[in-house]
């Protein structure tokens, strides 16, 4: 069975991130409170505030974009081979810490 791609987002740091429409299902009952922010969500990776780097896998990136004060939304984003999938997206009220490397 061929996967419904659900978007492709450019990143500020030159690579793409992808979702499928089965997987979007899925962090929607894992996390039901983003269910009404998808375009935020791609706006957060293609706009975000800021860009950090896991401190646990260096592959994997953490974009946030503010949502009110002292609430931002994140989306984690793993990079492959040139390639991004977003492995998740949540609300969160801080900033994990990691190497930031966007904005510089």
């Amino acid at each position: 069975m061929e996967s419904i791609v659900k978007f492709i987002v450019s990143t500020p740091l030159g690579f793409t991130v992808r979702t499928t429409e089965s997987y979007w299902q899925t962090l929607l009952i894992k996390h039901p409170d983003i269910t009404h922010y998808e375009t935020e969500i791609q706006q957060t990776l293609n706009q975000p505030d800021a860009i950090y780097q896991s401190q646990r896998d260096i592959d994997v990136l953490l974009f946030y974009r503010t949502l009110k004060a002292k609430r931002w939304l994140v989306a984690v984003a793993r990079r492959l081979n040139g390639e991004g999938y977003l492995i998740t997206a949540y609300q969160t009220d801080a900033i994990k810490t990691g190497a930031k490397l966007w904005p510089k």
